[in-house]
């Protein structure tokens, strides 16, 4: 296959060839050889494919079917109720109303006596937009026999009633609720059409059987894209094209912190296991605990840091120096700006979302969209990274090139960019535009065609 004129990132050769799975030449004025199909970019920016290197494909795949209840959708606790009572209205009886995207500020704290109120005949749960807290109504409370778990993320309340709130315990909740599989071919496809030839799933605490059906899905073309996936170091992974393991991802939640002894252990026992980790860090105070164990337990090439929501100056230089890279989300300085605003302390925000002083520190800086718990269209990202109007400083605000830069990591190696070169992997996203005419036209820049190991997925 050959793509002939086309403005290539990172070089001044208009055209590239691949075989089979590889890049093979690269070069200008290139003719197609007998019977190879080619394709005539006109100018279109050809870039190695966009690999997003945080996100969350069944959760993600679920949102779809799922009640919308983010800020754009309600502001007032009567749009919550019209909403659930829609819902209500038009779906079968017993069929639970899952809900994701909300947010207190629209209408204050939710628990199972609140959502009774506004729904209690039918089983709800309801998701935060930080993805950490699921909230269930009375009726959803039975179903799953809440009264009798005693996992710790089981909040109760100060009479020691389950209140219906849930902390980071996905994969018990949907083990007790009959769902039906989620089918990933509809968000490869929309995926695909946005130039992405590469994903890493970000969720935590995966079992083999859920790596074995991302497996699966790769090998039948539901997913379309390369996987790598973040998991456990029991996990084994099943050796097929465009599927391999990644680090263990280690969550972090302020109120309820492991001690230093503890963390230092957990990193040490993923690290004997020939893993490395990807830590979740929001707060300042998880960023300091993890370099400080990560100082005891020794860093492994491949440790990662997730999110880095707020990184002060002080730790740029040992992010520098050890190599962490920081797997961030620019986009959320936008779609959560508000909120900032109103919850973020003014002596923080300086270090909120950091992305050019990063980038100046020389630390390595990838980015994610962390869908569904952030816009999946990584041109948002790039957009808000660029953008005089994001609420970014013009400090930290990148080039339309280093932004777009983010997504050109190596699975494995987040800060790492792929190159268009011979014996690469043929991952290409192809715009159909100049380089100098998509700042004009972000966040929706048209994809001619993507390619991901040499098979054009898209266009």
């Amino acid at each position: 296959m050959l793509i002939r004129r086309a403005r290539i990132f990172g070089t001044e050769h208009t055209d590239v060839r691949w075989h089979g799975r590889s890049i093979t030449q690269c070069g200008t004025g290139l003719r197609p050889l007998p019977g190879e199909d080619d394709i005539d970019a006109g100018g279109g920016w050809l870039l190695p494919g966009l690999h997003d290197h945080h996100v969350h494909l069944r959760s993600l795949a679920a949102s779809a079917d799922s009640l919308q209840l983010g800020p754009l959708a309600i502001h007032t606790v009567d749009d919550l109720a019209a909403r659930l009572e829609q819902a209500d209205a038009t779906l079968p009886e017993g069929v639970w109303i899952r809900g994701v995207g909300y947010h207190e500020s629209a209408a204050g704290e939710l628990d199972r006596w609140a959502l009774d109120r506004l729904i209690p005949e039918r089983p709800v749960r309801i998701q935060h937009r930080s993805g950490a807290l699921w909230t269930l109504n009375s009726r959803a409370c039975a179903a799953v026999e809440l009264e009798s778990c005693t996992q710790p993320g089981v909040e109760r309340d100060l009479d020691g009633r389950v209140n219906g709130r849930l902390w980071r315990m996905d994969a018990w909740l949907g083990a007790q609720i009959a769902t039906r599989p989620v089918d990933l071919t509809t968000v490869s496809a929309r995926a695909a059409a946005l130039g992405i030839t590469g994903v890493t799933d970000a969720t935590p605490g995966l079992r083999q059987t859920d790596i074995d059906d991302f497996a699966r899905d790769v090998t039948s073309g539901r997913i379309q894209q390369r996987v790598h996936c973040m998991a456990p170091p029991a996990i084994t992974a099943p050796g097929i094209l465009r599927f391999s393991l990644g680090p263990t991802k280690i969550l972090l939640d302020d109120t309820a912190l492991p001690t230093l002894d503890q963390f230092i252990a957990r990193i040490r026992e993923i690290h004997a296991a020939d893993r490395s980790v990807a830590v979740h860090c929001v707060t300042r105070v998880q960023l300091i605990l993890t370099m400080t164990a990560l100082d005891a337990a020794g860093v492994r090439l491949g440790d990662r840091i997730e999110h880095g929501a707020i990184v002060p100056v002080e730790a740029m230089a040992w992010l520098r120096t050890n190599r962490v890279p920081v797997v961030t989300q620019p986009h959320f300085l936008v779609e959560r700006g508000d909120q900032y605003r109103r919850e973020v302390p003014v002596e923080d925000r300086p270090d909120l979302w950091r992305l050019g002083s990063l980038l100046e520190a020389r630390v390595g800086v990838a980015a994610g969209t962390d869908a569904p718990f952030g816009g999946a269209d990584p041109w948002r990202l790039v957009h808000a990274a660029v953008d005089r109007e994001s609420g970014r400083v013009a400090a930290e605000r990148l080039s339309l090139r280093s932004a777009v830069s983010l997504f050109f990591g190596r699975p494995e190696r987040p800060a790492s960019p792929r190159t268009i070169a011979p014996g690469e992997v043929a991952d290409l996203t192809l715009l159909a535009v100049a380089p100098e005419d998509v700042a004009a036209i972000l966040p929706h820049p048209p994809i001619a065609a993507t390619v991901v190991d040499g098979r054009i997925v898209y266009g």
